[in-house]
């Protein structure tokens, strides 16, 4: 909270550089750190943000644009399905002020789902914002994977936003925490802000400690676990069950509807080798998330246990219902709306 510890400091000063900003905040979760950092942003009321319909800062942060920062949503279904397209984002920019709450602010995410948001699409959208005066902000609580599968360094990614929050505690594997990364004076507007929001942690020195030998050591084993993860959803897409989304990195979100089974089913059994996804009572739908310590041997007992149920208790499907996922980038994803029981709050 000081400014006292040395390993906080240097967590600090090595993921400012890695991002290609000048200054970062060691903050407890990745909600507090993207909260924190569009709060830096949006300084006068009314105003609004703009983002992704199933943007984690929109669906799974308590509302907290509104709570913190007094802002309201514009919340954009991707016509292109996986990712908001700067077309999207100029149609959407809310100019009216007389009646209306102005954006301030785009916000992405990067990944989303496991899905990649292309690079040069990141950098048209900059030029809109820069275009109108806006800000753009980046929840990229899994931009190491992102970074993993398509080469494109942090800081190439991070020198493109005005704010960026990484998580420490996904892809990098550390206990806790997460960074948000930008300027020297917004960075230290965001100290403030998080004391307010009662973030301000004496004890943060070994977290630190260990959430940057985390980052040496986890994050360069990301390609295997995206091999894992492709790997897996082969499989199971051989055995008939539909990928929801295309896994690009270590997500795989699962329908297991063409075998005629509920995630449950799988569950149930998969829990017997001590591998746990999420299962909502009599949904299809369920997320698996592959991270460092997930083996290959694993992936076998996920495959064998997936195997085992579908000839013994699902339909007898011999292909997958997926058609190529190349195909689902330039269609709208209907999906959008229906992965909520992949998560155990319901709603996505």
């Amino acid at each position: 909270m000081y400014q006292a510890d040395d390993d906080v400091i240097d967590l600090e000063v090595f993921m400012a550089n890695m991002l290609g900003h000048e200054a970062s905040l060691f903050c407890a979760s990745g909600t507090q750190s993207n909260q924190i950092g569009l709060r830096t942003l949006l300084t006068q009321p009314p105003h609004s943000v703009l983002c992704d319909a199933r943007a984690h800062i929109f669906v799974h942060e308590c509302g907290g644009l509104s709570y913190h920062s007094q802002a309201s949503v514009t919340p954009v279904i991707p016509k292109k399905g996986l990712y908001l397209t700067a077309e999207d984002v100029e149609a959407n920019i809310n100019k009216d002020t007389l009646t209306g709450a102005v954006t301030r602010v785009v916000a992405l995410e990067n990944t989303m789902n496991g899905t990649i948001m292309p690079f040069e699409e990141i950098k048209r959208i900059r030029a809109v914002c820069d275009k109108h005066g806006l800000y753009l902000h980046l929840d990229g609580a899994r931009l190491w994977n992102a970074s993993a599968a398509t080469g494109v360094s942090m800081s190439e990614y991070g020198k493109l936003f005005d704010s960026i929050s990484v998580c420490l505690s996904k892809g990098a594997g550390a206990p806790i925490g997460s960074i948000i990364a930008s300027t020297k004076d917004r960075i230290r507007h965001a100290r403030h802000l998080r004391k307010l929001m009662g973030g301000g942690w004496r004890q943060a020195g070994f977290l630190a400690k260990i959430a940057r030998h985390c980052i040496e050591t986890a994050v360069p084993t990301m390609p295997e676990t995206h091999k894992l993860a492709s790997r897996l959803a082969t499989h199971l897409k051989a055995l008939g069950i539909r990928l929801a989304l295309p896994c690009e990195t270590n997500m795989l979100f699962l329908d297991f509807a063409p075998t005629g089974l509920t995630a449950e089913d799988f569950a149930v059994e998969l829990r017997k080798k001590n591998i746990k996804i999420t299962a909502t009572s009599g949904s299809t739908i369920s997320r698996v998330v592959l991270h460092y310590q997930v083996t290959a041997e694993v992936i076998e007992q996920f495959i064998d246990v997936a195997t085992n149920v579908v000839k013994s208790h699902g339909k007898p499907v011999t292909t997958a219902m997926e058609t190529d996922v190349k195909e689902n980038r330039n269609t709208t994803n209907s999906s959008i709306e229906s992965l909520g029981a992949a998560y155990p709050s319901g709603k996505n």
